[in-house]
């Protein structure tokens, strides 16, 4: 199984095989999902979960894989949270980082995704710990009660710039929606959708917070602060990782 799955390119064969043999109820059910990695299927679309800050995030195909880096952006997040912040996960995916913030500390939490198939799947995340889901575009899916009570606002938008999505890896270019990938023309279009109305969701001394690339992060910064937020940029070398926080004072 080894060497099937590094003769298809995983660098980590002998983890995945591991992973693989774990999730596997049988020997059918092992060679199909042997089968399903070989072609490329993403390993979290193929076992059904990822890890992430140490959690098991239940995942299904076509839904956006949270990535390691991200693990930056909850900290930052949790940092600033206290028992009861309301928090609103925008753009949730499978509803990971809402979680993991739920995990850390007592909140009130709320999270949304324009896709179908993420909305079901961070249903299934999201509502066992207490948490509401909704479908929709950004802040038209959510509650108006929310508005103005926002403590923390976690939105991990798309950030590839349009011309470089092409150069993503085949794992996210052909198993994840191209809308939570491609962020426009500098990658930074659904960032400045979320910071236009942030302030009108955000309670005082409320946070938006959404990764970037280092390079976009500057860029970042002057949008929060165009539309009336304190900005400031905190990074992890040991995860590569560049969030762009927003208060609103």
């Amino acid at each position: 199984m080894v060497s099937t799955l590094r003769a298809a390119g995983c660098v980590f064969a002998e983890d995945e095989a591991d992973l693989l043999i774990s999730a596997a109820h049988d020997d059918a059910e092992l060679a199909r999902m042997v089968e399903q990695r070989v072609a490329g299927l993403p390993i979290e679309h193929v076992v059904g979960f990822a890890e992430f800050r140490g959690l098991r995030i239940l995942l299904d195909e076509g839904v956006f894989v949270p990535r390691r880096r991200t693990e930056h952006l909850v900290a930052e997040a949790v940092t600033l949270s206290r028992p009861g912040a309301v928090v609103v996960d925008l753009c949730c995916g499978s509803g990971a980082l809402g979680v993991a913030i739920a995990v850390a500390q007592s909140i009130d939490l709320y999270a949304a995704d324009i896709e179908p198939a993420a909305v079901r799947c961070a249903r299934r995340n999201v509502e066992p710990i207490g948490g509401q889901v909704f479908e929709g575009d950004l802040y038209s899916a959510l509650p108006a009660s929310l508005r103005g009570r926002v403590d923390l606002l976690i939105s991990n938008v798309p950030y590839v710039p349009t011309d470089e999505v092409r150069l993503l890896p085949a794992e996210a270019r052909l198993h994840e929606p191209l809308v939570t990938l491609d962020g426009g023309n500098d990658g930074l279009e659904v960032l400045r959708r979320v910071s236009a109305e942030a302030a009108q969701w955000l309670a005082p001394g409320g946070s938006v917070f959404a990764e970037t690339s280092e390079e976009q992060a500057p860029i970042a910064a002057a949008i929060f602060s165009q539309d009336g937020l304190t900005p400031r940029v905190s990074t992890s070398d040991e995860l590569y990782a560049t969030v762009v926080i927003g208060t609103k004072e």
